[in-house]
C-alpha cells in the first residue's frame, strides 16, 4: 500500500476492519473471508482462513442480481426493450389477475407483486430442476399485491426480468453474463454458475447456518443446497454467481465511475438511482440504495447489495470509496454479521 492510500483510507480503519474478520476466523465463526477496499484508484486486499488469496471465489448470493441485471441493461442500451414495457410483451403466457400491468421496471425494483421464492422451491431443487422450469413456475405464480403499490423483495422478479434478456438474445443467462459483463470488465475470477471452473476452486458456504430455502438444517438437502454441484452449476440469476472480491470491485467501478465499458454512463447513473415512488422502499435497477444508512457512514448516493451466503458489496461515489466483504458464513447466521462490522470500520469518518 502506498502512502497516499494509507492517508486516504486511514490505516487504523483498515486494520480494525481486518481485525474483525481475523477474529471471526480465529474463533471458528467464519471459515473463509476476503476484504477488498478501494479509494479512488488505489486498493487494499486481505484474505483470511481458508481463502488462500484475494482471488478466492465465493458464491455471491444476491449480489448476483445486479450483475445479471447489468447484462440485461446492455440490451436496453441497444434499444431492445424499454423499462416500462409490460413483461407480457415478451412472455405472452404471463397472464392472470393484474399480470398485464407488470413492467420490467417493476421486476427490477421489487414492486411486481411476485414472491421472493416459489412455494415449491425445495421440490424443484430436490429434483434438480433447470432454470427453464423455475421460469415456467414463476410465470404461473400468482401476484400478492397490485404491481407498483408496495415493495416486497422478489428473486423471482429478477429471474423473469433476466429471462427477457434470454428471449431477446437467444442466449442463456450464464453465457450472456460472461459475454456482456465478465469479459469486458476483465473479471477473470468470476462465473455465472461454474463456467470454466471446477467446484473445488470455489469456497464452500457454511451451510449448517444457511437459511431453510438454501437447505440449511436439512440433512436431505446435501444434493441441492448451496454447496451441491447442482446449485453451483445452475447459475441462477438471483443467487448463483461466483466471483472474487477484486472482481466485484471492478464491477462496482463500472457503475460508480460511469466508465461506459459495459453500459452507457447515463444507464449506469440510472441503475443506481431510485425508481420507486415516495413511501415505497427506494431501489435502483437491481441495486440496494443507502442500504446501510444508520450503520455505515455512507452518503445518499451509496449503492450495493448483500448476499444471503455471507457477502457484501458497497460503493459510495461521493467518497470514491468501496468495500467488498466476502465470507463463507451465511448472512442470517449471526447479527451483527462480521461483514457489516468490517464495513462499518471501513466507512467510519
Amino acid at each position: 500500500m502506498s502512502a497516499p492510500l494509507l492517508a486516504a483510507l486511514r490505516t487504523d480503519k483498515l486494520d480494525e476492519a481486518s481485525e474483525v474478520l481475523a477474529r471471526a476466523v480465529a474463533s471458528g465463526q467464519v471459515a473463509a473471508a476476503v476484504l477488498h477496499v478501494t479509494h479512488c484508484d488505489l486498493s487494499f486486499n486481505r484474505a483470511f482462513g481458508k481463502a488462500r488469496s484475494e482471488d478466492a471465489m465465493f458464491l455471491l448470493g444476491s449480489i448476483s442480481k445486479p450483475i445479471a441485471v447489468t447484462a440485461l441493461m446492455t440490451l436496453f442500451d441497444q434499444g431492445a426493450f424499454q423499462l416500462d414495457d409490460p413483461l407480457q410483451k415478451y412472455v405472452p403466457q404471463f397472464t392472470g389477475e393484474g399480470k398485464n400491468s407488470v413492467t420490467i421496471r417493476h421486476l427490477l425494483t421489487h414492486v411486481s407483486g411476485l414472491a421472493d421464492q416459489l412455494t415449491d422451491n425445495d421440490a424443484l431443487r430436490a429434483r434438480h430442476a433447470g432454470l427453464s422450469e423455475f421460469i415456467e413456475h414463476a410465470i404461473r405464480a400468482p401476484l400478492h399485491f397490485v404491481p407498483g403499490s408496495r415493495y416486497d423483495y422478489s428473486s423471482m422478479g429478477i429471474l423473469l426480468a433476466t429471462h427477457v434478456a434470454e428471449l431477446i438474445t437467444s442466449m442463456d443467462i450464464t453465457s450472456l453474463v460472461d459475454r456482456a459483463v465478465f469479459q469486458p470488465l476483465g473479471m477473470k475470477h468470476s462465473a455465472q454458475g461454474l463456467g470454466r471452473f471446477s467446484i473445488d476452486e470455489m469456497i464452500p458456504v457454511q451451510t449448517e447456518f444457511a437459511a431453510v430455502e438454501a437447505g440449511g438444517g436439512n440433512p436431505k438437502a446435501k444434493d441441492w443446497n448451496w454447496n451441491s454441484s447442482y446449485w453451483r452449476k445452475l447459475g441462477a440469476p438471483w443467487g448463483g454467481t461466483h466471483a472474487s472480491a477484486p472482481d466485484i470491485g471492478k464491477f462496482l467501478d463500472e457503475l460508480m465511475y460511469e466508465k461506459g465499458t459495459v453500459v452507457r454512463p447515463e444507464t449506469a447513473r440510472m441503475m443506481v438511482s431510485n425508481h420507486n415512488p415516495p413511501g415505497i422502499t427506494p431501489r435502483g435497477l437491481g441495486f440496494n440504495l443507502s442500504r446501510f444508512a444508520g450503520a455505515v457512514a455512507c452518503s445518499e448516493k451509496t449503492f450495493g447489495h448483500t448476499g444471503s451466503t455471507g457477502t457484501l458489496a458497497l460503493a459510495d461515489p461521493d467518497r470514491q470509496l468501496k468495500c467488498v466483504v466476502l465470507t463463507s458464513l451465511p448472512g442470517t447466521a449471526v447479527q451483527p454479521h462480521p461483514r457489516e462490522l468490517a464495513a462499518i470500520k471501513v466507512f467510519a469518518e
